[in-house]
């Protein structure tokens, strides 16, 4: 299962591109809730999630996914069960994908420490003791990171890939013409 989560003031395009990536790789995705059923984006967008954080099972998350978004990336990082949940990935060896802002969340957990990472620009400070690159979408093992809204397809496309193949991303990514 692929969790992702959404907050009070996420970036929906972060969020819900990525949702749908997965989606057409036939993954198993759930959207969870962390401020409530229903979440408001920081534009103003009410999506409502399929769960909440009391129902997020650890025992079947293959990856996590957290994206961006002012003050969503707060929000989520001040959650427990998001906490948590980056605790269990990297115990469990589970893949983590964090978008925009949301990588200083684990910048700040010091799991990007020595490691190739890349957030939205006036967040860079926050990476200093990661291989800051400024890239689009950068993966270090079981991390993925990704710079923003401008290159959410890719950042989808790469959490395809590392969970199916090159080939399953490659198909979508021709499919809808990026």
């Amino acid at each position: 299962m692929i969790y992702v989560f959404l907050a009070d003031g996420f970036e929906i395009i972060e969020a819900l591109a990525p949702v749908d990536m997965l989606g057409r790789a036939k993954l198993s995705i759930k959207t969870v809730g962390v401020t409530g059923k229903s979440v408001k984006s920081s534009g103003g967008v009410e999506v409502v999630a399929d769960i909440t954080t009391d129902q997020v099972n650890f025992a079947d998350m293959d990856m996590m996914i957290l994206p961006g978004g002012m003050p969503g990336t707060l929000n989520l990082e001040a959650d427990s069960t998001v906490q948590k949940s980056i605790d269990y990935c990297v115990a469990n060896n589970k893949y983590i994908a964090a978008i925009c802002a949301a990588p200083t969340i684990l910048a700040h957990k010091k799991l990007l420490d020595g490691k190739k990472a890349t957030v939205f620009p006036s967040f860079a400070d926050d990476l200093k003791a990661a291989q800051y690159t400024a890239g689009a979408v950068e993966i270090d093992g079981k991390i993925i990171t990704s710079r923003g809204a401008g290159v959410c397809i890719d950042f989808g496309l790469k959490c395809v890939e590392v969970l199916t193949n090159k080939a399953t991303a490659d198909a979508i990514r021709a499919q809808i013409q990026a």
